[in-house]
C-alpha cells in the first residue's frame, strides 16, 4: 500500500473562500519515503498579514509561482490511488479536493487522520498538536509551518504508527465499512458506537464539556454520523468539526418528543452553533389589559416578550377570528377590543348589541363582569388532551399533555395509567415552557394521527 503524506500552507481557514499558497506531497511506501512533490503555489489573492508572519511565506514569494491549476494534473497523479494521509487530515482534504474540482479534476481516495490514529496507538500525551507530539516522540520538526517540514515530521509520525499497529487497526480504519476517517480530529469512535439507532436528541461537546450543539433524531447515531459524511469547505463547518469532543444523547419515545426536546433544550442553553430556532419568535398574542378608565380592554398585537399573554396565534387573522368570535358571545365592545378603530361607536351599538362602554354609557365594573367571563370562556375554548404513543421500552407509553391551549409537559407513563384524570397525569410528566412553535408540532402531528389525541 501506498500511502500519499501531504501537508498545505493556506491564506486562511476554509477551503471555498481561501487558497493553497504551498504543498508538500510525500510518497510512503510503509517503510520510507519514496517519491516527493513539493512548492509553492500562487493562490491569486492577497496573504494576510499574520499568515505571511505565521508560515513566513509572503506575497511576494509566491507571485512567480505556479497557479494551482498549472499543477493540478501533476497532484492528482499523485494522490489518486494512494491513502492520503494528513495530520487533522480533513482540513487538507478538503482544500486540495476543492483546488482540483475547480481545475476538473474529482479526488476520491482514502484518508487516513495521523490525529486520531496517534490518541488510539500512541495514548496519554497531553496534547496531539503535530509540533508538541513530535517534541515528545524525539522528531525532529524543522521549518515549522511550512509544507515541507510538517508533512516530512507528519511522515515519521506516519511510520511510528504503522509500527506500534500490531493489531492491525490502520487496516480496520481503511476498511469500507469503517467512517472513522471521516470523524472529527477530536472525537473518539466509542463516544459514536455508544450511540442507538432510537429517537432522540443528542448534544455536541467542546473541550470543557460545554454544548455547541443540539440536533433531534430519527435514529440518534445515523443522524449524529451524517453530520460528518462529505467534505464541507466552509469555515463555519471546519470550525464547528474541530470543536467536537464527545457526544451526550437522550433517548425519547418517539420523533415527535425528540423535535420538542430539541427545541426547549435550545431555548435553554443557547449552543453557539443552533441558528435556526434561536431566530424563532412568536408572531401576534391577544393580550387584556385595564385603560386609564378602568375598562379591561382585550387586544390582537404583536408578541412581546415579558408580557403575560392570553393566547397566541400564527397570523394577526387567526386572532382576530377568535377575539370576534368573544365579542359576538359575550355583547363586547369592538371599538374597546380595537376591532373598529375609526368610528365613534362600535356598530354593535348601534344595532342595540352593546351598551355603550365606549361611550361612557356603561360602567367599567358592568362591562368589565362580561370581559372577565369572556377570558373564562376562552379558557374553556381552548383544548386539553393528551398524545398517547409508544415509549422508549415495551413497558411504557409516551405521553405529550396540552392544557387549555398550551403544552403543559411530555413524559413516560404506565399503560394502566388513567389518562382521564389529569392530575395523576401532570405528576407522572416533566413541565416545559410552552410556545407556538411546540404548539404547531403538536396540533400538527395530530391532524396527521388523530387516532393518538385523546380528549380531558
Amino acid at each position: 500500500m501506498l500511502y500519499a503524506v501531504v501537508d498545505i500552507e493556506t491564506t486562511g481557514g476554509f477551503a471555498s473562500g481561501n487558497g493553497i499558497t504551498e504543498i508538500s506531497i510525500l510518497i510512503h511506501d510503509g517503510v520510507s519515503v519514496v517519491d516527493t512533490f513539493e512548492t509553492l503555489i500562487n493562490p491569486a489573492q492577497e496573504i494576510p498579514e499574520y499568515i505571511q508572519a505565521l508560515t513566513g511565506i509572503s506575497n511576494e514569494m509566491v507571485m512567480d509561482a505556479p497557479l494551482f491549476e498549472d499543477i493540478a494534473e501533476k497532484i492528482y497523479e499523485l494522490l489518486h490511488d494512494k491513502t492520503f494521509v494528513a495530520h487533522n487530515v480533513n482540513f487538507d482534504y478538503s482544500f486540495v479536493k476543492h483546488q482540483l474540482s475547480l481545475a476538473g479534476y474529482e479526488l476520491l481516495c482514502n484518508k487516513l487522520c495521523t490525529v486520531r490514529l496517534s490518541r488510539k496507538l500512541l495514548p496519554g500525551h497531553r496534547s496531539y498538536s503535530l509540533g508538541k507530539l513530535c517534541s515528545a516522540l524525539g522528531i525532529e520538526l524543522n521549518n515549522r509551518h511550512r509544507a515541507g517540514g510538517d508533512a516530512a515530521a507528519t511522515a515519521i509520525l506516519l511510520g511510528i504508527l504503522l509500527e506500534a499497529d500490531s493489531e492491525g487497526i490502520i487496516k480496520q480504519s481503511l476498511s469500507k465499512i469503517s467512517k472513522e476517517q471521516a470523524l472529527p480530529p477530536n472525537l473518539p469512535k466509542s463516544e459514536v458506537d455508544k450511540l442507538p439507532l432510537s429517537p432522540g436528541v443528542y448534544y455536541f461537546k467542546d473541550q470543557k464539556g460545554k454544548v455547541i450543539y443540539i440536533g433531534k433524531a430519527k435514529s440518534l447515531k445515523k443522524r449524529v454520523c451524517s453530520h460528518f459524511t462529505g467534505n464541507s469547505i466552509t469555515k463555519q463547518r471546519q470550525n464547528f468539526l474541530k470543536d467536537i469532543y464527545s457526544v451526550d444523547f437522550e433517548i425519547c419515545g418517539t420523533e415527535l418528543m425528540a423535535f420538542i426536546l430539541e427545541a426547549s433544550e435550545i431555548k435553554k442553553l443557547w449552543p453557539e452553533n443552533n441558528r435556526a430556532l434561536k431566530r424563532f419568535e412568536q408572531k401576534y398574542s391577544l393580550f387584556a389589559f385595564e385603560d386609564q378608565k378602568g375598562y379591561i380592554r382585550l387586544g390582537i398585537d404583536k408578541f412581546k416578550k415579558n408580557t403575560p399573554v392570553l393566547y397566541s396565534f400564527n397570523t394577526i387573522l387567526e386572532g382576530h377570528n377568535l377575539l370576534k368570535a368573544l365579542i359576538k358571545e359575550h355583547l363586547l365592545c369592538e371599538k374597546l377590543c380595537f376591532i373598529q378603530k375609526n368610528r365613534q361607536c362600535c356598530t354593535a351599538h348601534e344595532e342595540g348589541k352593546c351598551a355603550g362602554a365606549c361611550l361612557g354609557k356603561e360602567s367599567a365594573a358592568a362591562y368589565n363582569v362580561r370581559v372577565k367571563y369572556a377570558i373564562d370562556d376562552l379558557k374553556l375554548m381552548l383544548p386539553t388532551f393528551a398524545v398517547i404513543d409508544k415509549g422508549r421500552t415495551e413497558d411504557e407509553q409516551s405521553c405529550l399533555l396540552v392544557e387549555q391551549g398550551k403544552f403543559y409537559g411530555m413524559g413516560y407513563i404506565s399503560h394502566h395509567t388513567d389518562i382521564n384524570e389529569p392530575e395523576q397525569l401532570k405528576s407522572a410528566l416533566q413541565p416545559y415552557p410552552s410556545n407556538d412553535y411546540i404548539l404547531h408540532m403538536i396540533m400538527s402531528h395530530t391532524e396527521q394521527f388523530p387516532q393518538k389525541k385523546i380528549a380531558i
